[in-house]
């Protein structure tokens, strides 16, 4: 997902040559409970999904392993979420999803932060409070169609420093990959990590 965030075609020989000959461009990287990430986080709904989606699924239905399991949780119900960026008070409600991103879009082509880019210093936050298929359903077709901070159920901001403090144990992955339950989630970009070779505008 990092390569498609950067432009970086997956035919190997183009790939090659933006190794070789494309720019280099300096890019952060997200930090969650200690560990690294380069594309997304989140917990919640997304967690579920992608922890529901096993290997065997997914080789099986591609992409349409994370429709499948999507639909198993749109009627989860909503976890109290209190969230703090860069110190200062941001949301205080049910939640569920909580989603951290150091890029915009995710498995699918779906754009979840229209804005974010990997070298702004800054990781996007957005919490999602769609309950049942209805709104689950309006939330993601405004996030493929549109701009997704425009759905009733979206609140999204950016910051450097987010904690996230759950009234019970949620699931939560990296990069796709479940990490297991917490009641507390702790992230904070870290800038120009990475160099990468990129295609040249």
């Amino acid at each position: 997902m990092l390569a498609g965030n950067l432009g970086i075609p997956t035919d190997l020989p183009a790939a090659v040559r933006i190794a070789f000959h494309g720019s280099h461009r300096r890019l952060d990287l997200g930090k969650l409970n200690g560990e690294h990430f380069a594309v997304m986080a989140g917990a919640g709904f997304d967690a579920q999904m992608i922890n529901d989606a096993d290997r065997g699924l997914k080789d099986r239905a591609g992409r349409l392993a994370y429709v499948l399991t999507g639909l198993r949780h749109v009627r989860d119900e909503p976890v109290r979420t209190k969230i703090r960026v860069d110190g200062r008070k941001w949301f205080n409600g049910p939640a569920t999803c909580v989603l951290f991103g150091n890029v915009g879009t995710i498995t699918g082509g779906i754009r979840a932060f229209d804005d974010a880019r990997p070298d702004d210093g800054y990781l996007d936050v957005g919490v999602a409070t769609a309950e049942g298929a209805l709104q689950w359903a309006r939330t993601l077709g405004r996030a493929a169609t549109g701009r997704s901070e425009r759905s009733p159920f979206i609140e999204m901001t950016q910051g450097q420093e987010i904690d996230v403090k759950f009234a019970e144990p949620i699931v939560y992955e990296l990069d796709g990959g479940e990490r297991g339950s917490s009641k507390r989630l702790q992230a904070k970009v870290v800038p120009a990590t990475l160099t990468f070779c990129v295609p040249e505008e």
